[in-house]
């Protein structure tokens, strides 16, 4: 368990720093946007690209595991809607705790973490799971929120979704890297080096912004969000979702599905993960309980850095 925590612990450190620095306001909150937009639009694409073109092209084509993260992210979805509408909640109220509860923080922290567990091909599941969650989940969530309106207002939503999915650099870094690595394409030395030096900065810039975006979401005005709204989530988040991968993935594997054991461990481990910081500026872009939404991604990552070290730990 002790060397389970050395490698997990510089990465949730790094979010702790971040947290502290913006609540101590030694990182001040105007700052917040711009190392985010530095994260988005260059360390992070060029650290999936880079990731896509050093695998082998059948470990980013591999259709089962694709198959079963949709499954499960589409069944939590499904679960999380269907219980939040019983208690009486709005659609896009709904569809953001489901979004919360579905879309892992692959991109900032699971990418680099599973690249320090499992090796460099940790990336391939991570990068599936990333496509799955930008177009596929965000795209249903984002459609289901609309439902409250007029007719047609879902469809709107879904265009919307997709077309900024389309403005996103990341899925166009995973595909460009997916490319290079079928082509086998080599870059110039100083063009390789020049991405190389903003892939290195992704994963510590990346981190240091998700503590700043917890910091932030407890430093501005919100609504307030009862425990009960918020608390459940982080659970099925943390303990429900990686249950429900490695279960339906063991399912699927005494079936004959050609899943391999590595590609399940890499998806529960994804799974385990904290909620997605990026989901919080969704929810206040379409008018959802932000404050809900930002209580589930700060406990879900101060959870996490227990249960995803014990998840890590309980598989052989």
């Amino acid at each position: 368990m002790l060397s389970v925590f050395q490698i997990t612990f510089p990465f949730f450190a790094l979010v702790l720093c971040g947290y502290l620095a913006t609540r101590r306001g030694v990182f001040p909150l105007q700052a917040i946007a711009g190392i985010n937009s530095f994260v988005l639009f260059f360390a992070l694409p060029c650290m999936l690209f880079k990731a896509g073109a050093g695998l082998p092209f059948a470990q980013l084509l591999d259709v089962p595991a694709l198959l079963l993260y949709l499954a499960c992210g589409l069944l939590m979805v499904a679960g999380c809607v269907l219980l939040a509408r019983r208690a009486g909640l709005d659609w896009n109220n709904a569809s953001f705790g489901a979004l919360v509860a579905a879309f892992p923080n692959t991109g900032f922290m699971g990418l680099p973490l599973l690249v320090a567990l499992l090796g460099e091909p940790g990336a391939g599941p991570s990068i599936l799971s990333m496509l799955v969650d930008m177009v596929i989940t965000t795209s249903v969530c984002l459609a289901l929120s609309r439902l409250d309106g007029a007719a047609g207002n879902a469809g709107a939503a879904l265009r919307k979704a997709l077309a900024g999915m389309l403005a996103n650099p990341m899925p166009w870094a995973i595909l460009l890297g997916a490319l290079a690595s079928y082509q086998q394409w080599q870059l110039p030395a100083a063009l390789d080096k020049t991405l190389g030096l903003l892939a290195s900065a992704a994963t510590p810039v990346a981190l240091f912004a998700v503590g700043a975006v917890l910091a932030r979401s407890q430093m501005e005005p919100a609504e307030y969000a009862a425990p009960r709204s918020y608390v459940p989530l982080a659970l099925a988040k943390l303990f429900v979702h990686p249950l429900l991968v490695w279960g339906l993935g063991t399912l699927a594997m005494r079936l004959g599905v050609p899943l391999s054991p590595f590609a399940l461990k890499a998806l529960v481990l994804l799974a385990a993960l904290p909620s997605a910081s990026n989901v919080i500026l969704l929810a206040e872009r379409y008018g959802a309980h932000n404050g809900r939404i930002a209580h589930v991604i700060l406990v879900s990552t101060a959870l996490a850095f227990v249960s995803f070290s014990l998840v890590v730990a309980w598989w052989p």
